[in-house]
């Protein structure tokens, strides 16, 4: 019994010398095929300067040169209204009538009183040409010749003032008639007709005018630094884009003809307006945009191919090849692009080395093989076979 139990411990103790046996013979065959492992092939390119018209982007909004509140000028009931919300008008076209009956009325009587006037000032000067005759003949007293005189000059001094009250009342008459004083688009109407409307009753409505239309944008201090270095005088008219939210590009380009005198303590951005034209109105008040802001002048500045950088959720990076040859994951910042290439902001300098082609089958940090452009081409069509490290 006790020979059957020892050669069963016998045998478990042969089959686990063998597995074991077997597993480092296996290891060792597998680190000597990582060993001659062929390193993936790839094409490098290095890092020039070249001359380019920077860009610099910043969120914008859409703001209406004229905004104008429409007041009721006199008191009155509203009898009609021309326009519907949303309409677009012209300046000088009606958008509401006042109850016009009343100051109608005010003119007809006081235009009544400068001819009763008029009138009597007529007489009145007859009179004191009489006068004057009759007093240098002494066929009247000097007093009775004052009298008159007095009574003539009242009589002008009627008239002025009677005038005067006309043109007030014409005028009261005249804002019955409620205009447009822009061109624009016309918003939320705040009364009703039959509504009894006064001066300080607040605004029947609003008009935003549309065309042209300003874009206003924060430039970052930063970028605004750059921009104003390139070209020298900060003040300077720039060329700009404009962008909607959806991507799409509107079709026209606009002015930076304005910027603020200040930093914004709290944002740290510089604010800039652009003037667009608008002839379809399709820039409303009040839209959210992008915007491109161009330099006047060009700037050397590092440039990479954009088939060189790829992206993760920590940004766009490039791999560069360090002083060993080996590569090394670089993120960069970029700001816009020229022709193929992105313009590099930060992460790169002239006569760095990135990897252009080849780059999915790349580890950080592993050895790659360096060919030239043309060798990769021919690697690609099948014409030149990848040479295996000897």
């Amino acid at each position: 019994m006790k020979k059957k139990i020892l050669l069963i411990l016998v045998i478990i103790l042969l089959a686990i010398g063998i597995r074991f046996f077997i597993s480092s013979i296996g290891g060792i065959i597998k680190q000597k095929k990582q060993g001659t492992l062929i390193p993936p092939t790839v094409s490098v390119q290095t890092i020039k300067n070249e001359s380019v018209i920077r860009s610099f982007e910043a969120p914008g909004r859409v703001v209406s040169k004229y905004q104008v509140s429409i007041m009721a000028r006199i008191s009155g009931y509203l009898q009609k209204s021309f326009f519907k919300e949303g309409d677009y008008v012209k300046a000088g076209e009606t958008l509401f009538l006042i109850e016009p009956a009343e100051y109608q009325n005010a003119s007809n009587v006081a235009g009544a009183n400068i001819q009763n006037i008029k009138a009597q000032l007529a007489y009145a000067n007859k009179q004191l040409a009489r006068a004057e005759e009759l007093v240098k003949q002494d066929y009247i007293a000097k007093s009775k010749y004052d009298e008159i005189l007095a009574n003539r000059d009242a009589l002008q001094a009627q008239l002025s003032a009677a005038q005067s009250s006309y043109k007030d009342t014409n005028r009261n008459l005249s804002y019955t008639i409620v205009k447009a004083p822009v061109d624009g688009r016309i918003g939320i109407i705040d009364v009703t007709v039959g509504n009894y409307v006064t001066p300080s009753s607040g605004s029947l409505t609003t008009i935003n005018s549309t065309n042209p239309i300003y874009v206003t944008f924060p430039l970052s201090s930063e970028d605004y630094a750059a921009i104003s270095s390139i070209d020298k005088k900060a003040n300077e008219k720039r060329r700009v884009e404009l962008f909607f939210q959806n991507g799409g590009k509107y079709n026209l380009e606009g002015v930076q003809d304005f910027l603020d005198n200040k930093v914004d303590q709290t944002t740290g951005t510089v604010t800039m307006r652009a003037t667009f034209q608008n002839p379809d109105n399709k820039l409303l008040h009040g839209e959210f945009v992008n915007v491109k802001v161009y330099a006047n002048n060009p700037t050397l500045v590092p440039v990479v191919p954009i088939v060189a950088v790829q992206e993760n959720q920590e940004g766009k990076y490039v791999y560069t090849i360090d002083k060993e040859g080996l590569p090394q994951l670089t993120y960069i910042k970029v700001q816009g692009q020229s022709g193929d290439n992105w313009i590099v902001k930060e992460g790169l300098k002239q006569g760095d080395k990135v990897i252009t082609e080849g780059i999915l089958k790349v580890t950080p940090g592993s050895p790659v093989k360096i060919v030239s452009k043309k060798e990769m081409e021919a690697i690609k069509s099948k014409k030149l076979p990848q040479s295996k490290e000897k």
